[in-house]
Formats: C-alpha cells, sequence, structure tokens
C-alpha cells in the first residue's frame, strides 16, 4: 500500500523493487491493485528476523531479503533502500556489502526528529552504543552535511548532546568530542542539554548510540 500510494504522488521514482518472498508480494500486490509497471520484483528465500544476530544472521542466511536489497545498490540498479526489518542487520549489511565513505570509521543512524518551529538531525541514533571521539565528530559532519542538503540549512548548528552547557560538564567522551569538533568547519555551538532538544537551538544533536537511541524511543 505504501509502495502504491509513492508511486501514485511522485512521477520522479523510475523504477521500485520490492524484495522478499515472491508469492508474498504478488499476493499483496493483487490485493491492493498496484499495477503500476516501474514495479519490479526481486525473490529473496530467507529473512533475517528480529530474533536474528545481524553479523550472524548474515553468514547463515546468504539469501536474505536485506542483503538481496543491499546487492542492488552495490550494483548500481537501486539508489536507496527502505527497510523496517531488523534495524542492526541493515547497518551490518551495508557495511559489509557497500563499506564506509572516505575518512568515516563507522556508519551512523540520522534520524530527523520535529521540534517546536522545525526539525533536527540526531545521530548517532542507535547504531554505535559505544563510540570513540573521532565517531562523533565523524557523525557530527555528516549530519551537519545531511541537515545542509537534505533539510536545506544553510549553516546547520551543531550540537553535542550532554547533561549541561559548561564545558566541564558531560564525559570524557563528549569533551573530547567536542574538541574535535572546535577544531573543525562546523558551526559548532558547544553542549546542547536534553531540554533544549525541542526548542530549535541546534540543527543536530550528536550522540553516541546508546544515548541516541534512547533519545528516540523517549
Amino acid at each position: 500500500e505504501g509502495a502504491k500510494t509513492a508511486l501514485e504522488g511522485n512521477a520522479v521514482i523510475q523504477q521500485l523493487f520490492l524484495v522478499g518472498n515472491e508469492s508474498e508480494i504478488r499476493a499483496a500486490i493483487a490485493a491492493k491493485g498496484l499495477t503500476d509497471p516501474r514495479v519490479t520484483i526481486v525473490h529473496a528465500s530467507q529473512v533475517l528476523t528480529m530474533e536474528d544476530k545481524p553479523v550472524e544472521g548474515l553468514r547463515r542466511k546468504k539469501d536474505c531479503s536485506i542483503l538481496r536489497a543491499i546487492d542492488l545498490v552495490k550494483d548500481g540498479q537501486a539508489e536507496a533502500i527502505i527497510s523496517t526489518g531488523n534495524t542492526g542487520g541493515l547497518v551490518a549489511a551495508a557495511t559489509i556489502r557497500l563499506r564506509t565513505l572516505p575518512g568515516v570509521d563507522r556508519p551512523a543512524i540520522a534520524t530527523v526528529i520535529p521540534s517546536e518551529k522545525s526539525a533536527f538531525v540526531l545521530i548517532d541514533a542507535g547504531a554505535n552504543p559505544d563510540c570513540k571521539p573521532l565517531h562523533l565528530l565523524q557523525s557530527a559532519i555528516m549530519g551537519s552535511i545531511y541537515a545542509r542538503e537534505i533539510l536545506g540549512h544553510a549553516k546547520p548548528r551543531v550540537g553535542i548532546l550532554s547533561n549541561g552547557a559548561e564545558a566541564m560538564k558531560g564525559t570524557e567522551l563528549t569533551r573530547d568530542a567536542a574538541k574535535l569538533c572546535a577544531q573543525v568547519n562546523l558551526n559548532f555551538l558547544g553542549y546542547v542539554e536534553g531540554h533544549d532538544l525541542f526548542s530549535d537551538a541546534v540543527e543536530v544533536v550528536v550522540t553516541d548510540g546508546f544515548v541516541g537511541n534512547i533519545v528516540l524511543k523517549t
């Protein structure tokens, strides 16, 4: 139903791959009356379930739908993937098959969250529970680029999530990351507190994946 709505409302989509069990997909297509010729079915005989450990599951299930979808991007047939499945599996599969950009050690989950008047990018929202300061710097840069290119902010304000605005607050991780962020070409404002998240204080909120996932789910 979502694919049908997207195709009906967006002529710029040139092709849409539906990846998974072909018989189930065909049944769903028939039930929803989806006849758009831009749809292509890609069969996958396996599914990475929410109970599967990402890397272990990917090793065992070589023909799972997540890997099939990732390969479409790797081969240049698709440019984006949408999934409601195992997030850890999707991150792991993308890292294994596509690798990270030069200069980026780890992938991060960027989540756009609505605020009082606009929206902000929360990064990382769960990919990396344990981080080093350099990883937070890389997330800050990626989040800033996303806020500029996708959300349209000319000079996105960047803040590291902390328990106070003062420089001595936070943890060793946040303090060291703040020092790194202050040394590069970012519109870095320092720390942002939890109660400032929805007051449009910054366009990019940087944190490790453990805290970020809790913030997102809260």
